[in-house]
């Protein structure tokens, strides 16, 4: 049985029609459109609840490659020495193992998360990637408005002068991460056991999908191309016509990643690794709208539009369009694959449990209550399939929301409802809590601590 994992960056779940059938997320922007993953989540077991542990980026991917949990011990870091990941145990176990990724993170100095594969691919360029020194030939006032600072107005310059030739739809990230997994799958289709680990990083901002996929956006808005926004309160920056704007340019940029997978699936199925592969798709967090008054990641910002996320499981006998609602995190994930493998004797140091008996249908429950913060963040949010309660700081109120009937988290029923909070408070203990007067390191300036200041 081969293996292929399929991981897009910053998916909201409810930009996916399957999720959501077909309805806006927001009033004035249409609804995103994703026909290729709905036709694949026709074959696979589509999951409801499942959640990151540690965030963002680079800790979710730490747990998805070693089965161990991230929160609340690991910062954003290198794959260190001592970490058993993935492409390792495969490879002992006789895969050929393979890495297609634009999510630049990886490949930066030291990161060391290519570790064990036979063979790994980067594509450089995506936001603001060290990748082109020269001048961009466009005007980034065409790009930000008056109130983006300097350090923003160098990013967005950054990410420009990266994509200044991108003249074609074959030249954006996606087609080009999902042009060299079909190679690379073309071409090791002679092994017997293959697992190729696709990473993209779209739909991560900068937005700028390529045209014919901004039909989202109003065409009559005359502001600034606004591909990368900001942190922090959004009405400090933006206008209501350019947050809507930038809505309209995420859905874009969501509907491309999805019209570039149609391809990848097409290929898996052209070469028959549809039917011999244990294939697996989801992303690693979803991204805030401004759906509660900001843009961006941030460790305050713990509600459904970062934590809800796509995640999908195709076996190769294709469970075909099954729903649940069963709890998981991302450790979980290797102990399951594992097992699928029939490799379940490398599983007992996990933190992970698989989940399994979800996939076959033998049970409907796996875990009581999810967990996920960030490391140096002081907000937990705690989950079951009902209530989500959000720890904030000691001079704040802590937050309860009934997901059921307040999916979109408007209604904090923390004094009406104690009892709840107090419950789901105790699923975890204090070892999940940030400690104060740890040292913080490698945090890379990828998302904002609840003060909104930027790191």
């Amino acid at each position: 049985m081969n293996l292929i994992f399929i991981i897009l960056d910053s998916f909201r779940q409810d930009h996916i029609s399957f999720y959501n059938h077909g309805s806006v997320v927001f009033d004035d922007v249409p609804a995103c459109k994703t026909p290729n993953i709905d036709r694949f989540a026709q074959d696979c077991v589509v999951f409801e609840n499942a959640y990151p542990c540690g965030l963002p980026t680079i800790p979710v991917r730490c747990e998805l490659m070693t089965g161990q949990y991230t929160l609340p011990y690991r910062p954003w870091e290198p794959l260190t020495p001592r970490e058993v990941t993935v492409a390792e145990i495969l490879r002992r176990e006789g895969y050929v193992c393979g890495l297609i990724s634009d999510t630049y993170h990886y490949r930066a100095p030291g990161m060391n998360f290519h570790r064990g594969f036979h063979a790994y691919r980067w594509i450089r360029g995506q936001e603001y990637d060290p990748y082109v020194s020269s001048p961009s030939r466009r005007r980034v006032d065409d790009y930000a408005n008056a109130n983006y600072p300097e350090v923003w107005r160098s990013r967005v310059h950054q990410f420009l002068a990266n994509t200044d030739d991108f003249t074609d739809e074959a030249d954006w990230f996606s087609a080009k991460v999902v042009a060299e997994a079909v190679e690379w799958l073309e071409k090791n289709r002679v092994h017997k056991k293959v697992f190729l680990w696709v990473d993209s990083f779209d739909p991560h901002e900068p937005w700028d999908p390529p045209e014919g996929f901004d039909t989202y956006t109003d065409h009559g808005y005359a502001g600034s191309r606004l591909i990368l926004p900001m942190g922090g309160p959004v009405e400090e920056w933006a206008t209501p016509e350019e947050v809507r704007y930038i809505r309209g340019l995420y859905a874009g940029e969501a509907s491309f990643v999805d019209h570039c997978l149609g391809t990848l699936f097409a290929r898996l199925k052209e070469h028959g690794y549809y039917d011999d592969s244990l294939i697996i798709l989801l992303s690693d967090h979803g991204h805030p709208l401004a759906d509660h008054g900001k843009f961006l990641k941030g460790t305050d910002r713990m509600y459904s539009e970062l934590l809800k996320l796509p995640f999908m499981v195709r076996l190769p006998d294709g469970l075909r369009g099954r729903r649940t609602d069963a709890l998981v995190q991302f450790p979980d994930v290797l102990p399951t694959v594992l097992e699928i493998l029939s490799l379940g004797n490398n599983i007992g140091s996990m933190h992970g449990k698989s989940f399994l008996r979800i996939l076959t249908g033998e049970a409907e429950a796996h875990r009581d209550a999810t967990i996920t913060g960030y490391y140096d963040g002081v907000e937990r949010c705690i989950r079951d399939r009902e209530w989500s309660y959000v720890q904030r700081p000691k001079d704040e109120p802590d937050e309860l929301y009934n997901l059921r009937i307040d999916p979109g988290e408007r209604c904090n029923l923390i004094d009406e409802s104690p009892g709840e909070a107090k419950r789901l408070a105790s699923k975890f203990g204090n070892y999940f809590k940030r400690q104060e007067g740890r040292v913080v390191k490698g945090i890379q300036g990828k998302y904002e601590l609840a003060s909104g200041s930027l790191r």
